[in-house]
């Protein structure tokens, strides 16, 4: 598997070192929204010589590079998304989890009839709470 993340950053122009690799095995394929601490708190227990320093500059160039789309879903708190294809989020305002909602679930209209903007992207942010599932 290691081999397969190190092809994979390669072909996005990145020299996979060891801590891009363990940064990358998590990140890259988690269904969780981790903040960059909390990337550090779970790579860090497979690579505890990983600095806080390295996640974030490693994080930022997999921004760059479009294997991760940073989210600033609410003030003060960005988190990393590994699935790059179009989508909305709904925010649990109860336990704070994120969950990706697929894009034909919410229509939203007019985005490219709005005057004086040239819309490059966009998504739904949703708040609320999950409901419990019945039996």
């Amino acid at each position: 598997m290691p081999a397969d993340f190190a092809k994979l950053l390669r072909e996005k122009g990145i020299q996979p070192s060891a801590q891009r690799l363990a940064v990358a095995e998590y990140v890259l394929f988690t269904k969780e929204h981790p903040s960059a601490d909390q990337v550090w708190a779970k790579v860090r227990a497979v690579c505890p010589v990983l600095s806080r320093a390295t996640v974030y500059n490693t994080l930022n160039l997999f921004v760059k590079k479009k294997l991760l789309r940073e989210l600033v879903l609410s003030e003060g708190k960005v988190v990393f998304d590994p699935k790059m294809e179009a989508h909305h989020h709904f925010i649990d305002e109860h336990t704070g989890r994120i969950e990706d909602v697929p894009w034909n679930a919410i229509s939203v209209s007019r985005v490219s009839g709005l005057k004086g903007y040239d819309v490059r992207e966009y998504m739904v942010v949703m708040r609320g709470r999950t409901r419990r599932k019945s039996c």
